[in-house]
């Protein structure tokens, strides 16, 4: 490994500058409202039945952990949350140099974090004493919920190439005891939707569905392939807020074929159906969940409702009471 996992005494100095761990935020603390995008009322004007494109946002590149190289589409500047949706990191590269330093220990409280492997491996291990490996098409669900320590390490010598999601959780859960859901690639049913491939990690498609269960925003996680000329159209609950991530290729989403590239993020607007498209093929991840529409303050690697909680949350992990409780 080309660094040293960081030492607690810098860890905690880190945080006290609300500097961030593990593909957390570069930000001091905020307080923000719910944002996403919200359905019309029943007096509004009539909903339609594709969601359309709201806006499209850039992934743009940064660096988080012990020095990783990723690109960031949500939780950054251009759009700092999509509600319950915190944070999505695209990590890709085949230079060693880029990935392997990896996230070493760090603490979480107060949200889920969602990983998925494309290609290469990510070791991971806890306070709790869980430790595993996560290889081409696998994905683990975490709810650090009231605390916990982990670590993410690349063990690839060649690519590594995934996504880590962050999502919410409402202000009563975010004390619950911390829960993980490892899932093994073949363990993620595989449908074919009028010709499109589609991995299904949460959610139902098709009279599938994922193995992710006990999520409280009844979660949709697609990872979609379409072939040239090939479209992929599946409703989606009108509460929700959703958005397409293109991986591969280029997409065109809804009814007005708003084209999404490579690296890309298209926020949904109101509707009842998902459409995305493809003239020459594409890859993409299809995601929704039900918005909670509390009140956000997050700091670092901590995600609650008020500031006073993430003074409790750093006081707590300096005390050794994140993870004993």
């Amino acid at each position: 490994m080309s660094s040293s996992p960081l030492s607690r005494r810098q860890l905690l100095a880190a945080i006290a500058t609300a500097k961030t761990f593990a593909a957390c935020r570069s930000s001091p603390s905020e307080i923000l409202p719910s944002g996403g995008v919200t359905s019309a009322s029943p007096s509004g004007p009539a909903v339609p039945a594709e969601r359309n494109v709201a806006r499209i946002v850039p992934a743009v590149p940064t660096t988080e952990g012990a020095g990783v190289h990723l690109r960031r589409s949500l939780g950054g500047r251009a759009l700092s949350i999509l509600d319950p949706f915190l944070l999505l990191d695209e990590i890709h590269s085949t230079r060693r140099e880029e990935f392997a330093p990896g996230f070493p220990e760090h603490p979480h409280r107060g949200f889920e974090t969602v990983t998925y492997v494309i290609d290469g491996a990510m070791e991971h291990g806890d306070s709790l004493g869980n430790r595993g490996l996560l290889g081409p098409g696998a994905a683990q669900w975490m709810t650090a919920g009231r605390g916990i320590v982990h670590s993410e390490m690349p063990r690839s010598e060649k690519v590594m190439w995934g996504f880590q999601l962050w999502v919410n959780l409402a202000a009563r859960e975010k004390m619950k005891a911390p829960r993980y859901q490892d899932i093994r690639p073949e363990n993620i049913p595989e449908v074919s939707v009028a010709g499109a491939k589609t991995r299904v990690v949460a959610g139902e498609i098709a009279g599938v569905r994922g193995p992710v269960d006990g999520i409280a925003i009844a979660p949709r996680f697609f990872d979609v392939t379409l072939g040239k000329g090939q479209a992929l159209e599946h409703p989606l609950p009108r509460a929700h807020n959703a958005f397409v991530y293109v991986i591969e290729g280029d997409a065109r989403v809804g009814a007005t074929r708003t084209r999404a590239a490579s690296g890309d993020l298209a926020v949904l607007g109101p509707g009842e159906v998902a459409l995305v498209s493809a003239e020459a093929g594409a890859r993409f991840l299809l995601l929704s969940g039900e918005p909670l529409g509390e009140p956000v303050a997050r700091r670092g690697p901590f995600v609650m409702s008020t500031e006073a909680e993430l003074d409790q949350a750093i006081r707590d992990y300096r005390s050794g009471r994140l993870v004993s409780g």
